[in-house]
């Protein structure tokens, strides 16, 4: 018997186990290191490596033969896997030296290092406290640092020993890991920085003492302690980050980077490069103040730990921080991004070398005097370009879809994802112009699409734009497979509509659920509003101090966009569904336009800004002590007596991101004005739903809710 679609995009964690990724290359191109699952229903990730050559694949490191892959994981690195959305087990990250001799990585706390120039030596555990976490060996491959109990520690490969550099004085102390608001917002999962030559160790040193402790309980198991949690609200104090330089000497030099210091005012820390020896005067820091109105670099003095600027980049409202920058060409160039025109560019030398019409995203590698990125010039696709002085731009990936990639030693791997192809291809092109696959053993999908994009249209609305593309919501309809020419269809909204996230993109992965539901006998319209990338500075800030008004605005203009084109859209039986912030657009749609939305599933929603964390939140709606009235335009419990349409609230218990307690106060404040309701509690479920059955279910009962509740044309 063939299973559902739930059933089996539960079980391969949404089609992604088997799939190639965590792509490094040897210095030479010769090897690629990668992580893969043996199949598509695969959990277990194991360590493998390519020969660009051949086209050879071997496994290097299979977790089940070397450890119980179902193992109690150290809940410092539970937390990391739930800032990274990771929802495979075994080897789900690795660190390797620079010349790719070894690599290492950890099973259930234990590390182990796999010798990579030996191919037929097992990968072999190594004597450490227990409990590590972010094992990476120094760029020789002589020592691996890694983090164990809050300490940074030394692992010594000639001696087989370990030696503490750097031990938590208190136990709100931290050295080497991220805190919570660099790794959920920032991007930034590690916590030091080895330095080219292997001689000293850039440690960041973070202390929660001014967090506020938040305490989650599990209700379904009463006997068990609440967890507590450090978690920074809107408007309340962040940890304290520290940096130290250690040098093999067991010298320690504070790097004066923060309040107080040589640049005065930065509060975050979004980034180090010291990753080589083009970096030969010091590290470069990537920081901001608390309004994050500034992004700034700074070159630390490597003997002194002065701090002195290099660059910066300033906006009225906020500066974004774009992954891969700074960085440097080998000949000393600085490789940068910054807006202009109302686009993202990218600067090399002080150099703008991209035009307007050409959005950058990422900077993903700098191989030499050659830099890797991705950029958009139609924001539903995401292609790969290469910048060299004399040569110029080159797109590597000319034809429409969603790519990424590495590059070094003259070697690239691409990674595509496209409208015709299930799942991520991955080819390996090298210097000499040949070129192999690593294969991908993910199961696929075989749902097929009935896929449409709408023109845009003129967005009335955002009048700072400079470009002259048209600026309404980019929107895309899905009917049902077997949909007959005039058959009325009830319509489902499912957006996710916020900041940092497209839904509207030229690869099949992205509307697979929502053909599943339109399958189920909907007409699913899925956009992207103001607030979302792709579109320019201007269109993602035109957000700022109101994240409800024009995010709500841009999908009610979407479905009229999609009814003009799509005549069978029955707007008398419109549902909206959504998670994180889809699920809080879905509730703040029935609860503002009624007349328009008459039904919602709203998954993990924020229901109160001021209970979500202070770095995205003050981004978009400054300090709640300063502008209150930006929070209370853009928060639902005011909103609650206004309710008069079906609403499914669903939340994890476990959800340590948006907690549930934004469903909660909800709920409490709905059945304060006798408004009817539900709620689905999802006891220990955190905030990506991995557990198979859940996840499967989730979207039976989904369906169930939004048949029952648009059965019949509402009344207006």
């Amino acid at each position: 018997m063939t299973e559902s679609f739930p059933r089996r995009q539960a079980r391969t964690r949404r089609f992604s186990l088997g799939a190639p990724r965590g792509f490094s290359i040897s210095a030479d191109g010769e090897r690629v290191l990668f992580l893969r699952s043996r199949g598509g229903t695969d959990p277990v990730t194991c360590l493998w490596s390519l020969d660009t050559e051949t086209g050879e694949e071997r496994l290097v490191a299979d977790p089940r033969a070397l450890a119980d892959p179902d193992a109690e994981l150290p809940a410092e690195e539970r937390a990391r896997r739930e800032r990274t959305r990771e929802q495979a087990g075994g080897i789900v990250g690795y660190a390797t030296d620079s010349a790719l001799t070894v690599a290492a990585f950890v099973l259930a706390g234990t590390l182990y290092l796999a010798e990579l120039d030996k191919p037929d030596a097992e990968p072999r555990p190594v004597s450490t406290p227990p409990g590590v976490i972010d094992p990476r060996p120094d760029p020789a491959g002589n020592r691996v640092a890694y983090v164990s109990g809050g300490a940074l520690w030394l692992y010594d490969r000639a001696t087989g020993t370990s030696t503490a550099l750097a031990e938590p004085e208190s136990d709100t102390v931290r050295y080497g890991l991220a805190d919570f608001i660099a790794a959920e917002e920032m991007g930034r999962m590690r916590g030091y920085w080895w330095s080219p030559d292997g001689g000293a160790v850039l440690v960041a040193r973070v202390d929660e003492a001014p967090v506020t402790r938040w305490h989650v309980a599990d209700s379904a198991n009463p006997e068990r302690p609440a967890t507590e949690l450090a978690y920074p609200a809107a408007g309340t104090p962040n940890a304290v980050t520290e940096l130290y330089l250690l040098g093999q000497d067991g010298s320690r030099t504070d790097v004066l980077w923060a309040a107080g210091g040589d640049t005065g005012g930065e509060e975050y820390l979004a980034d180090v490069h010291w990753d080589d020896a083009r970096d030969h005067s010091g590290p470069l820091i990537t920081a901001a103040p608390r309004d994050q109105r500034a992004l700034r670099v700074l070159r630390v003095d490597p003997v002194t730990g002065a701090c002195t600027p290099v660059t910066e980049n300033t906006d009225e409202h906020w500066v974004d921080i774009v992954p891969g920058v700074p960085a440097h060409l080998d000949s000393g160039a600085l490789v940068w991004v910054a807006d202009s025109e109302d686009a993202r560019r990218l600067h090399v030398g002080g150099e703008l070398v991209t035009p307007p019409s050409l959005r950058v995203r990422s900077v993903l590698d700098v191989d030499a005097d050659t830099v890797l990125f991705t950029a958009s010039e139609d924001p539903t696709e995401v292609r790969l370009w290469t910048y060299r002085p004399g040569d110029g731009l080159s797109c590597l990936t000319p034809e429409p879809g969603v790519f990424g990639g590495r590059r070094r030693g003259g070697t690239t791997v691409i990674t595509a994802q496209t409208l015709e192809q299930d799942g991520v291809s991955v080819r390996v092109h090298r210097a000499d112009g040949g070129s192999v696959p690593i294969t991908s053993l993910a199961d696929a999908p075989e749902l097929p699409l009935r896929l449409s994009l709408v023109p845009d249209a003129p967005d009335t609305q955002d009048t700072s734009a400079t470009t002259a593309e048209p600026r309404g919501p980019r929107t895309a309809v899905l009917l049902p497979t077997d949909h007959r020419p005039g058959q009325r269809l009830p319509v489902l909204m499912d957006p996710y509509g916020g900041p940092h996230a497209q839904r509207v993109l030229a690869a099949r992965g992205a509307y697979l659920t929502s053909q599943w539901f339109a399958d189920q006998g909907f007409a699913v319209v899925v956009a992207d509003g103001r607030g979302t990338p792709g579109r320019g500075p201007s269109y993602e800030r035109a957000v700022a101090g109101d994240l409800a008004t024009p995010a709500l605005e841009d999908q009610v203009a979407a479905l009229e966009l999609a009814a003009a084109a799509h005549p069978e859209l029955d707007l008398s039986r419109v549902g909206i569904r959504g998670w994180s912030f889809g699920g809080y657009l879905a509730a703040l749609a029935v609860l503002r336009r009624p007349d328009v939305f008459h039904a919602a599933v709203a998954g993990a929603p924020v229901t109160d800004w001021a209970l979500y964390d202070t770095h995205y939140t003050e981004r978009y709606l400054g300090d709640p002590a300063v502008d209150p009235a930006a929070y209370e335009r853009s928060s639902l419990l005011a909103d609650a007596p206004k309710l008069t349409r079906p609403l499914l609230l669903i939340h994890g218990l476990a959800d340590d991101n948006v907690v549930a307690a934004h469903t909660l106060r909800l709920s409490s404040a709905l059945l304060a004005a006798g408004r009817p309701h539900s709620v689905l509690p999802l006891s220990g479920v955190t905030h990506m739903t991995p557990q198979e059955e859940v996840a499967e279910n989730l979207l039976l009962l989904q369906v169930d809710f939004l048949r029952s509740a648009l059965a019949s044309p509402a009344s207006r």
